[in-house]
């Protein structure tokens, strides 16, 4: 998000640094004109006075010692001091003594005009006699009308010679003063201004570029981006923001992370669960359909002997044959199904060990040997020895099952061959009887799933054989596959080896 330059805190900090430096100046030259010559003109009569009462007592403490000259030469030194001009009067309104160094330079104008001063004050008796009686000093402002100038005239009783001093400072230096200040007061205006647009520059370096970047992490955390990170790396709140805003931004990326993957395990939680409803259904279905006819066969073939239909023992031993054919395929299917539904349960634990499986493949072969020979099943076995880590009773099973498959298909021959690889070993069972249609070899490892839908009861099997084969080798992380071969069909799986 971009922000408008006339938004920014930069053009705002200026805009009001600006504000009061101007209120400042202004508030400055309206002081100055109305208070400051006040302030200085009573500060200048102030300093005035106390210089004209420490002349009275240096005077009064030397005017038995000193001569004309040295009185004279003190008072020239005292002037130069105060920037002032000092004069005394006597008693009767008379010049008594003048600095010399207007007599001798001549400066008529400057004698004239304390001369007018002293007039002023001596035309006006009652003057002296108030201060000859409260025995205070006088300190004014006098404007000379002839000379056009003012001057500050501090005028000191001096009860101990019956004298009036004198001490007359120009108002010029604080009219010049004023007049130079108001100049100055335009370059200071004029630095400020300057001063402000530098720092405007230090406020977007220190403040409006942190938080442009600081803004820049915000918007993208808007939009649920959280790979953009602060690079605000000072020690003020500023900093603190953007450490706060990293922070903020790792635990809300955690937190949807942890929410995804909470949502992703819930939907596969609910797939799961109308996986598992699917299956049940179908197995429901499946295990109705599978007991139908052996129960339909029982109860028939029960009825028949209830009802004495046989009448020879031959007969009657059929039909008891027929029965317990019939119960045996119901434990079989029972027993698949509680298999299946063991390992289909999600919670079913392997207790695998150590095992060899050439040992495995060997001992599985010879217990069908009777079959093989008794049925002129011709077999080749070819063993590998490698250790795996495996359930000997589930891996048992896988091949039992694989042979049980083979048997029902064979015509003449069955081949077991064992292959190693580098990290697994594979097991292949192969029969010579018909292939199987490339439609349908993906399918026969779903439950209840029957490639010859003609082929009787007694070579049948209950359809759960391979789908039990495909949950064990899964939980064994290994595969598992049926291919055709130019002779028959061959069934495989793999292990991983130690």
């Amino acid at each position: 998000m971009r922000v408008n330059v006339k938004n920014s805190i930069t053009t705002k900090l200026f805009l009001i640094t600006l504000s009061f430096f101007i209120l400042f100046i202004v508030f400055i030259l309206l002081f100055e004109s109305i208070f400051f010559q006040k302030i200085y003109e009573n500060k200048r009569k102030d300093n005035l006075n106390k210089a004209a009462y420490t002349f009275k007592n240096y005077y009064n403490s030397g005017i038995n010692k000193m001569n004309s000259n040295d009185i004279a030469s003190y008072m020239r030194e005292f002037e130069e001091k105060n920037d002032c001009t000092v004069a005394i009067l006597n008693s009767y309104g008379n010049l008594k003594y003048l600095t010399s160094k207007d007599s001798e330079e001549g400066n008529s104008i400057d004698i004239n005009r304390i001369k007018e001063i002293m007039y002023k004050w001596v035309s006006d008796p009652g003057s002296f006699i108030d201060m000859k009686r409260t025995g205070k000093s006088k300190t004014y402002v006098f404007e000379s009308k002839v000379y056009n100038m003012k001057n500050i005239v501090c005028v000191v009783p001096n009860t101990s010679t019956n004298e009036y001093i004198f001490a007359i400072s120009s108002f010029t230096p604080i009219t010049e003063a004023s007049a130079v200040m108001k100049e100055i007061f335009i370059y200071i205006f004029i630095g400020g201004v300057v001063l402000v647009l530098i720092m405007a520059f230090i406020y977007s370096n220190m403040i409006t570029k942190p938080l442009v970047k600081i803004n820049k992490a915000a918007s993208k955390m808007a939009n649920l981006d959280f790979n953009e990170k602060c690079s605000v790396d000072r020690e003020d709140e500023i900093g603190s923001i953007g450490r706060s805003l990293n922070f903020l931004s790792n635990n809300l990326d955690n937190a949807l992370n942890s929410l995804k993957n909470a949502n992703e395990k819930l939907k596969k939680d609910i797939e799961k669960e109308k996986e598992l409803e699917k299956m049940r259904k179908e197995f429901v279905a499946g295990v109705s359909h599978e007991l139908k006819t052996p129960v339909g066969l029982i109860e028939g073939y029960a009825e028949g002997l209830k009802d004495n239909i046989v009448t020879s023992d031959e007969d009657r031993e059929y039909y008891l044959n027929v029965i317990i054919d019939e119960a045996l395929n119901m434990g079989n299917l029972i027993s698949d199904m509680l298999d299946l539904s063991q390992l289909e349960s999600g919670n079913f634990k392997l207790n695998k060990v150590s095992i060899d499986i050439g040992e495995l493949v060997w001992k599985c072969y010879q217990k069908y040997c009777t079959i093989f020979n008794e049925r002129g099943i011709e077999l080749d076995i070819n063993i590998v020895n490698a250790n795996v880590v495996a359930d000997k009773y589930r891996i048992e099973q896988v091949l039992n099952n694989y042979i049980n498959n083979a048997l029902k298909y064979v015509r003449n021959k069955i081949s077991i061959n064992m292959v190693e690889k580098e990290n697994e070993v594979m097991v292949k069972v192969i029969n010579d009887g018909d292939k199987i249609s490339e439609d349908e070899i993906d399918k026969i490892w779903d439950k209840f799933y029957k490639v010859d839908k003609s082929r009787n009861r007694k070579s049948g099997g209950t359809g759960l054989g391979l789908s039990i084969v495909k949950n064990i080798v899964e939980l064994h992380g290994g595969k598992y596959g049926a291919v055709n071969t130019e002779d028959g069909v061959e069934f495989y799986f793999t292990l991983n080896k130690i």
